[in-house]
């Protein structure tokens, strides 16, 4: 194996690379990284990089003819507020896929990207009020 790079990637297959773009860097926080649309882009937050695949790369070439609808995998944003995520982004516009679902480790609503994919907004339980 190579050495890893700082990030951990995740691919997901979009139908429109710079609309794909667009949404993650307006409205979830991500940088561009890399572009070659309309077959690839890749936007980075933190540690994480996505990698955004249209119909013409490689990455969704070689996906299963039975495997190319958006599946229920996620990835997930730790936010400070998730009220506060939660209007902001309706005020842009976008709707959400969930309503907010509280557990013991916090709260969580799901946003579907301009193909479908999911992301999972998630602000962690306060631990102090239970310490």
């Amino acid at each position: 194996m190579t050495a890893p790079e700082p990030y951990a990637s995740v691919r997901y297959l979009v139908d429109d690379v710079q609309t794909a773009v667009d949404f993650y860097t307006g409205h979830l926080g991500f940088t561009l990284r890399t572009s070659a649309a309309p077959a690839f882009a890749d936007v980075v937050r933190g540690p994480l990089r996505l990698l955004l695949s249209g119909p013409a790369s490689s990455g969704a070439r070689a996906t299963p003819e039975d495997a190319t609808a958006a599946g229920r995998n996620r990835i997930h944003l730790i936010v400070d507020d998730l009220d506060a995520e939660i209007d902001r982004l309706r005020r842009a516009g976008l709707s959400f896929r969930s309503t907010p679902v509280a557990g013991p480790g916090g709260r969580q609503i799901l946003l579907a990207d301009p193909a479908g994919n999911l992301v999972e907004l998630f602000q962690p339980a306060d631990r102090r009020a239970t310490a």
